[in-house]
């Protein structure tokens, strides 16, 4: 069940992990019974459709103790704060985990701003930043934030991979890359960079649009003006929607790239227009739960009967949920891996400590692998075309290093 407080939106779910019993006086958070996490998520604010993100992890926590039967005895109790997508409501929602409520880590919280505005603290105080829903490339900087890391494919090596495919497709092209001004957004254009160097300057323009602005018109049509032939967005769904309709209602045909947090069938594709976008290429490493692809795939058919019975009446198709189950069977591999010592130390080691986990939410072939110099658990993607209807994938995974 879901508590919602004036603070806080707080959910005790319980999570099974085998093996021994875990010491209660091991770390914060740990007691003979429980098992305390805490997590920032925007269920307010300019990006509150991620909240499902949060409404995901807490669902397939529940769903994971109903199947498995619980953490050695132990509930773990989420407690799962809104911060608005505010990096100042953040930081103070975190000191109040850590400090109040005691929680033993922080788990899932998403953001690029966000989670920036509370690693120093969590490092500075030894506390687990685990898995964070953000796909910037300095989450892997394990030599002077050793104790974050995050989970998705960075946005630096998507686009190191779009850009790979442009000099190869159209060599003499000149790129146009519109992106949200932050962090987030940045890491494309160092992706890009990366591949481009010394012709960066001379083929490629950029526009940026602040979360807070209505729309991306102007952009769109300042960037059209420029007279690129290739486009990328670097955004979030809505103001993906948008970049996608005026694109088609001026007439402009570049090869049209779209970040793949922004490609999800039901929230982005259709509400846009499906025939809109036809032709436009991204990458993932995931299921789109939305794709007929994956009709008749047995993860996939576990995570539909996972969501109609824990979170009754949302769309299963919203791949964010899918993601959300990937992140929390991640985390439960590192529980598993902790045996008997749940402290604060050994849950870092641990996450740091993956090797070749498979999970059912992931493109067949994808392995999440870690270790103490490598903070990146997913480094494969694959290349995808848009037909009208579904995303049609192509090519073989490519591994980056997001550098």
């Amino acid at each position: 069940m879901v508590a919602v407080t004036s603070r806080s939106l707080i959910v005790t779910a319980l999570l099974a992990c085998l093996g021994p019993r875990a010491l209660a006086e091991n770390a914060p958070g740990i007691t003979a019974t429980e098992i305390k996490i805490g997590q920032n998520m925007p269920y307010s604010g300019v990006v509150s459709a991620y909240g499902i993100l949060g409404k995901g992890h807490l669902a397939f926590i529940h769903w994971y103790n109903d199947t498995y039967g619980g953490v050695n005895g132990r509930k773990i109790n989420l407690l799962s704060m809104d911060d608005g997508y505010n990096p100042a409501k953040s930081l103070e929602n975190v000191r109040e985990m850590v400090e109040e409520d005691h929680v033993a880590f922080i788990f899932g919280s998403i953001g690029t701003a966000t989670n920036t505005a509370v690693r120093k603290y969590l490092n500075d105080h030894h506390v687990p930043q685990l898995f964070l829903a953000s796909g910037a490339d300095k989450w892997g900087d394990y030599r002077h934030f050793p104790w974050t890391m995050s989970w998705q494919a960075t946005f630096r090596t998507e686009a190191q991979i779009y850009a790979k495919y442009i000099l190869k497709h159209e060599p003499d092209a000149k790129v146009a890359i519109l992106y949200q001004h932050d962090d987030f957004g940045k890491d494309y254009v160092t992706g890009i960079h990366d591949v481009f160097g010394d012709r960066f300057d001379a083929r490629v323009i950029t526009a940026t649009y602040e979360v807070s602005d209505p729309t991306v018109d102007s952009q769109v049509l300042e960037l059209h003006d420029s007279g690129a032939n290739v486009l990328i967005f670097a955004g979030t769904p809505k103001f993906a929607a948008q970049a996608i309709g005026k694109v088609h209602a001026i007439g402009w045909k570049p090869m049209f790239f779209m970040d793949n947090v922004s490609i999800a069938i039901d929230s982005v594709m259709r509400p846009a227009g499906p025939e809109k976008s036809i032709g436009m290429l991204s990458s993932t490493y995931s299921k789109d739960p939305g794709d007929p692809a994956w009709a008749k795939d047995p993860g996939t058919d576990l995570y539909r009967a996972i969501v109609r019975k824990y979170i009754p009446g949302e769309n299963p198709n919203d791949f964010n949920y899918e993601n959300s189950w990937g992140m929390v069977l991640t985390l439960v591999q590192v529980l598993k891996q902790c045996g008997d010592d749940l402290s604060r130390e050994n849950i870092m080691r641990q996450a740091a400590n993956l090797h070749d986990l498979e999970l059912p939410s992931q493109l067949p072939g994808i392995k999440i692998n870690t270790s103490p110099t490598d903070y990146h658990p997913i480094k494969q993607m694959q290349l995808q075309r848009w037909n009208g209807k579904s995303w049609i994938r192509f090519g073989d995974l490519i591994t980056g290093g997001g550098s």
